[in-house]
């Protein structure tokens, strides 16, 4: 069996039960995979929650409230949209580089099964408010990231160390706003983002390790490469309202956060 147009299949297969079933044999493979394999890389030309979402710029959808039913659904559908796009990314990054230490392709597949386990457990909740994928509008910010960081460098810079960590950001975020509801729905919806969040750092700080090997194989400064390339990948420097915490952990350092917060005192 060809490893890598079997990862390319999953990565194209829209139904994420579907996915998790084709990914299951692969994971339990790992160990086996040759990463001189001589299949090319073919270009990732559509999502594949583009055959049953509706894809509209992200102005386009409303703010993340949490109230009636149907504003608990749309918050839940975003944050399961993000689990999807994730679990594809994760995929990607095993299928879209090649040559590379097999602790890489152990680190994306072991991402990727957890991504699995996070978009599951959002949708058993999703679904008892009687909604389902596609439900909701949905954007591809992720994906056009994605088509535009082709490269190793670019793409473990922008993905994990950027929308990964800015992802550990939001959800510290949501989780202050959840607490203050006390009925049993909403406390499920807090463990449940409190796991997630406690299982994206690692995701972040496998990022930020293949980031860095990276650099040093390029034999640039990765603190230089990140934010030259987060500045020309956004026009500048988006500032941050930082979860300093899961930062840290996962590998950034004080001087980053410090840069990327415009605040001195920050840690």
């Amino acid at each position: 069996m060809e490893f890598f147009p079997q990862i390319k299949k999953i990565i194209d297969t829209p139904n994420i039960a579907e996915k998790w079933k084709q990914f299951q044999p692969l994971y339990s493979k790992k160990g086996e995979i040759d990463p001189n394999e001589l299949t090319p890389v073919q270009c990732w030309e559509r999502p594949s929650y583009s055959h049953f979402c509706q894809i509209v710029p992200p102005t386009q959808l409303p703010r993340r409230r949490w109230g009636s039913r149907e504003k608990r659904g749309a918050l839940l559908h975003s944050l399961l949209h993000i689990e999807a796009t994730a679990i594809d990314l994760a995929l990607d990054a095993v299928y879209r580089f090649r040559e590379m230490p097999l602790e890489f392709y152990g680190d994306w597949l072991e991402t990727a099964r957890e991504e699995f386990r996070h978009y599951f457990l959002i949708e058993t909740l999703l679904e008892e408010l009687g909604y389902k994928y596609g439900d909701f509008p949905v954007h591809d910010s992720l994906f056009q990231s994605a088509q535009k960081t082709q490269d190793l460098l670019s793409r473990m810079a922008i993905i994990p160390r950027w929308y990964e960590a800015s992802g550990l950001d939001a959800n510290h975020r949501i989780l202050n706003k959840l607490r203050k509801f006390d009925d049993p729905f909403s406390r499920r919806v807090v463990e449940a983002l409190e796991l997630i969040l406690e299982e994206e750092i690692p995701h972040v700080r496998r990022g930020d390790r293949w980031f860095k090997w990276e650099a040093h194989r390029r034999k640039v400064d990765p603190v230089e490469a990140y934010f030259r390339l987060v500045e020309s990948f956004f026009s500048s420097l988006p500032r941050r309202d930082l979860n300093v915490e899961a930062r840290l952990k996962a590998g950034f350092s004080c001087g980053e956060l410090k840069r990327l917060s415009g605040q001195g005192d920050i840690c």
